[in-house]
């Protein structure tokens, strides 16, 4: 709480003025004999006698007191609330086919399913972009805007956390994931638009071409930073007790990333304006996000404002009460004097 002009408050004092003035002289008057002197000094003694008791001293300081302050405004500061900042509208679009389930990638010294890297790698990156407008589109068979463009980076992150394989269909629609980021970003007003395309594999499913994809990414001035995933070499015993391989016929080594389309995904980066990234390992996966945040700096001159709430009627509206409530009392009081006065000192006509 706060007040716009506390000086007011140095004219608190001022009614002490009124104090220590002189008081005017009665004017002398011709003394004047009448004979029911006795009832008039009776009637006299019994009337209240001049000045302020202290009670209804206090009560007209409090009123001052509360004019002083309506007067000096008073007001509330709410909490810091953050505003919308004008960065980025920033997509997402993660790969949840069937493929991500490969156990090819370490996460704290463990081996994890790629997505599992992409869930902790790529929530890191999210709590970082402040400022910026996330969304999050998933993609298998079918591409999905699984959470809108929005400030909240909790929720996007929470709904990343959530993704499933094989939640879109078990095959893959690059095409269909940037067509779709297009769709979204197209209306908006941003003047960076952002897609960090994630995928493990080559396009094979979907309508659109990745080729047709970048084009009307291109056309809608889309910049497209593309990752592919997955590691270049596996031994066959970490997948034994998970797909059943009979390690006795197979090699001991295979290529988990055989199916990844790096050209594609290259083609897609250049014609957009972006890069192209590779992530064979959980910590380069990091790398790539870190170079991205340094390539596509987020806002960090992030402006609040605090709500101010005006208090000022609140003593105004004190000080009407309290004045109705004394003016209907000297009401009440005048009303009675004169039926008392006549009961306590009946005159009779002699």
């Amino acid at each position: 709480m706060q007040f716009v002009w506390p000086w007011l408050f140095y004219a608190l004092p001022l009614p002490l003025l009124m104090l220590l003035m002189p008081r005017a002289r009665q004017p002398s008057v011709q003394a004047l004999r009448v004979p029911f002197y006795r009832l008039l000094a009776t009637a006299a003694a019994r009337a209240p006698r001049p000045g302020i008791s202290t009670r209804r001293l206090l009560l007209l300081w409090s009123l001052w007191a509360l004019l002083l302050a309506a007067a000096a405004r008073p007001q509330w500061i709410g909490e810091p609330v953050a505003l919308p900042a004008a960065g980025r509208d920033l997509l997402l679009a993660v790969d949840i086919s069937g493929s991500m389930e490969m156990p090819d990638l370490d996460l704290r010294g463990q081996p994890v399913m790629r997505l599992d890297v992409v869930k902790e790698v790529a929530g890191d990156f999210i709590e970082r972009r402040v400022g910026d407008r996330l969304g999050l589109i998933l993609f298998g068979r079918r591409a999905y805007l699984q959470t809108p463009l929005t400030f909240d980076r909790k929720t996007t992150a929470t709904m990343l956390r959530e993704a499933e394989i094989g939640l879109a269909g078990k095959e893959t629609a690059i095409g269909d994931a940037i067509g779709l980021a297009v769709k979204k970003l197209r209306a908006q007003p941003a003047a960076d638009k952002i897609l960090v395309l994630l995928t493990d594999g080559a396009n094979t499913a979907g309508e659109v071409t990745p080729e047709q994809a970048a084009q009307l990414a291109h056309e809608e001035q889309l910049k497209i930073y593309t990752v592919g995933i997955g590691a270049d070499s596996l031994d066959v015993s970490r997948l034994a007790a998970a797909q059943g391989i009979n390690r006795l016929f197979a090699p001991r080594t295979i290529n988990p990333s055989a199916d990844l389309d790096e050209d594609s995904l290259k083609n897609i980066a250049t014609a957009t304006g972006g890069r192209y990234f590779r992530a064979r390992d959980s910590e380069g996966l990091r790398e790539i996000y870190r170079e991205i945040d340094r390539l596509e700096p987020a806002e960090k001159d992030q402006q609040v404002f605090r709500p101010v709430h005006e208090l000022y009627p609140w003593p105004l509206a004190a000080v009407f009460l309290i004045s109705l409530l004394v003016a209907a009392g000297q009401v009440w009081s005048l009303r009675r004097q004169p039926q008392a006065g006549a009961a306590a000192d009946p005159v009779s006509p002699s």
